[in-house]
């Protein structure tokens, strides 16, 4: 999901911030047991969306989607 947003994002995100995001994602979505694709593509723009935003570090950004 993360990485289908990439297009839409404003700057690219390299191989390390991509795997930072993607675990942040999966983490988020197996915690919250989100299921529909409305929430995923929800999630997955508030990650980048937040990454984008100077929230690097992984713990924060699960802090602040928990």
């Amino acid at each position: 999901m993360i990485l289908s947003l990439i297009p839409q994002a404003q700057n690219a995100l390299d191989d390390a911030e991509l795997a930072l995001c993607q675990r942040v994602y999966d983490h988020v979505v197996s915690v919250k047991q989100i299921k529909t694709d409305a929430e995923r593509e929800d999630l997955a723009s508030r990650i980048i969306q937040s990454f984008q935003h100077g929230v690097k570090d992984e713990e924060a950004l699960l802090r602040l989607l928990m």
